[in-house]
């Protein structure tokens, strides 16, 4: 059984998946059910009531949106987990992250993916994602990217996936994204320092240091 780093770490999950029955978002509720003491884990339900994504438009108007933004701001860390569509991701998924593009609600955040699809399948959807995190500026954490195949047939009554390998590989990932978000946090708070110690010849401008502690 892997060791999960101590201390509070809140991930948001989202899965890319709007079907019933999905094995991502089953792996997610199983992620979110078996989270360990020190860890706030919360699933994102509101993919099906997202607009579709207009550039120019204020978030603001869409409740939906603003509730997205909400559960990102609110997160630590990310752990998205997505079927593969066509060959790419889903529109929805992808109409997510769109929203995300103008307003920087993934920039440096600590982002990982959970791949649930047997080996050769979903690299599709898997490269998709990538690039688009890419570009949007998400800290992807590498060694929190993994892949734990899910059958339907792993899926309990009770929603979850109850095999032991599935779910250390699930505690060994969310290891992972804690360590890296907590290494990252300590430089942010130690550079901050520094800067409020007067260790730099200058002062940090007010919003170049709001910003770093939003991340912190």
């Amino acid at each position: 059984m892997p060791m999960v780093t101590s201390g509070v770490t809140r991930i948001l999950l989202i899965s890319g998946s709007t079907r019933d029955g999905s094995t991502n978002t089953a792996a997610l509720r199983t992620a979110c059910a078996i989270a360990p003491k020190g860890v706030e884990a919360r699933r994102y339900t509101g993919l099906l009531e997202l607009p579709a994504f207009v550039p120019g438009v204020d978030p603001a108007a869409y409740p939906a949106v603003v509730g997205l933004r909400d559960d990102l701001a609110w997160a630590d860390a990310v752990l998205i987990s997505t079927p593969e569509y066509a060959g790419t991701l889903p529109g929805s998924l992808k109409n997510l992250l769109d929203w995300t593009v103008g307003t920087a609600d993934l920039h440096e955040k600590p982002t990982a993916w959970l791949t649930v699809a047997a080996k050769g399948r979903g690299d599709g959807a898997t490269a998709t994602l990538a690039s688009v995190l890419g570009y949007v500026g998400a800290d992807i954490v590498t060694t929190a990217c993994v892949r734990l195949p899910v059958l339907s047939a792993d899926i309990g009554a009770d929603g979850l996936v109850a095999a032991r390998g599935f779910r250390d590989g699930v505690l060994e990932a969310l290891d992972a994204l804690m360590g890296h978000g907590k290494t990252r946090t300590g430089a942010i708070r130690d550079f901050v320092g520094a800067a409020e110690e007067g260790a730099f010849a200058a002062p940090l401008e007010p919003d170049i240091e709001n910003r770093l502690w939003n991340h912190r």
